[in-house]
Order: C-alpha cells, then structure tokens, then sequence
C-alpha cells in the first residue's frame, strides 16, 4: 500500500464542504488535558469500545493530529497497522511528527472522508472521533459509502461524537469547553439510519464513559 516517506510540509489542504479544524500546539495541549491524548483515557476507551486487538488493520478518519490513531497502533501491535487521514496538512504533519518521536510506523495521510486513497475491503476497523458533526449530511452520505468501501466483509466502523449531557451544570461545563454550535450541529441519533441506508448492518449506538460524548457502530456484512 502506502511506504512510510518523508513528507514535505504542505500549506493547503484538498477542497472539502466539510469543516477543516486549523490544528495549533494549544489545541494538543488542551486534547491532552482532557484525556484525549496518545493512550489517554478518552483514547483508549474508543480503542478498547471498537475491540481493536493485535493483527488488526486500522484507518482513522479525521485523525488530526493522531492521537486516536497511534493509541490504535499500540492495541493493534506489530502484526498489525494503523492509519489516518485528515483534511488539515498542518495536522498531518504534527501527527508524523508524533510517530517519528515515538518510533511507531503509522502511516498518516492528507485526505478526505469522501474520497479515501486505499483499495476496496482493506481495512479491519475504521474508527473516527469528532469529525462527522463538522459534514453536511450529503458529505456524511458520501464517506460513509467510502468507509463502507474500505471495510473488509465483516469489518467495524466505529465512531464518537458530541452528545448534549442531560445535566445542566455538565451542559454548562460542555458549552465552555467546545463552542456551542459545534455541540449543537451533532446529530448522533440522525447517523444509525445514514449507515442502514448505505448497507451496513448490526448499527447500534448509545453513551459511553463521557458524559460529552456517544458512539455508534456498525459492521459491513459478511460475503
């Protein structure tokens, strides 16, 4: 597939109707404060949710500065892989900056949900964390065909997004640590009927241990 290389730094990302989050070092700071940082809690209980285990073959979509995606590698070990794209070449370049400090061979690459750069019925598990509230629902329509395309038969995709907590003082807490608009375009509950539509099967979703955040799953049928 694709070589481990070096990169030239690039300054604009591919055209997207989605939302390109600009990536900043206060931004990975305040990630890792919340506990979504490398193997961070929040990073390992998405892992640990999407039952990745050694062997398994990765893709991280919308990984930022990938985080997400390096925790996977360590669960997936050495006989696995794991990968990520994202839209931002600025949080590309800090993610393999990551990978070359921390010597893990992740492969991370500019791209887009809508249009992902692998072969058909590769992946064992697509995972992604806070990205589809930032689609247009055509968009959401459009990769989760392509997240469709890369699964193996029998593969998961499994993502988190926002969710509005019921408590209101948590609300509050939610309101001042995200912007609110960004907490009030995700639609967890909108995503299971967009992945029946478009073939997966065995959607469920529901809370996680994050009062902020909830997950939804879904396998590609079995050939």
């Amino acid at each position: 597939m694709h070589r481990m290389h070096n990169h030239p730094k690039t300054k604009s990302g591919p055209e997207t109707t989605g939302v390109t989050t600009h990536w900043t070092p206060q931004h990975d700071i305040f990630v890792r404060l919340i506990g979504m940082g490398v193997n961070g809690p929040n990073s390992r209980m998405i892992i640990e949710m999407a039952k990745i285990k050694p062997g398994d073959k990765v893709l991280d979509v919308g990984c930022g500065t990938g985080d997400l995606t390096l925790t996977a590698k360590k669960y997936a070990g050495a006989s696995g892989s794991a990968y990520g794209i994202d839209a931002s070449p600025a949080g590309v370049d800090i993610a393999r900056e990551k990978a070359k400090r921390s010597g893990s061979e992740v492969v991370f690459e500019v791209g887009l949900i809508e249009k992902i750069a692998y072969p058909d019925a590769i992946f064992d598990v697509v995972i992604s964390r806070l990205v589809i509230h930032h689609l247009p629902d055509d968009l959401k329509c459009q990769g989760f065909k392509e997240i469709y395309r890369v699964l193996k038969p029998g593969g998961l995709f499994f993502l988190v997004d926002f969710k509005s907590p019921t408590n209101p003082v948590l609300a509050r807490v939610a309101s001042a640590l995200v912007r609110h608009r960004m907490m009030m375009q995700s639609n967890v509950q909108g995503i299971p009927p967009m992945l029946t539509e478009t073939g997966f099967v065995d959607v469920a979703s529901g809370p996680t241990r994050s009062a902020f955040l909830a997950f939804v799953s879904a396998r590609k049928p079995d050939d």
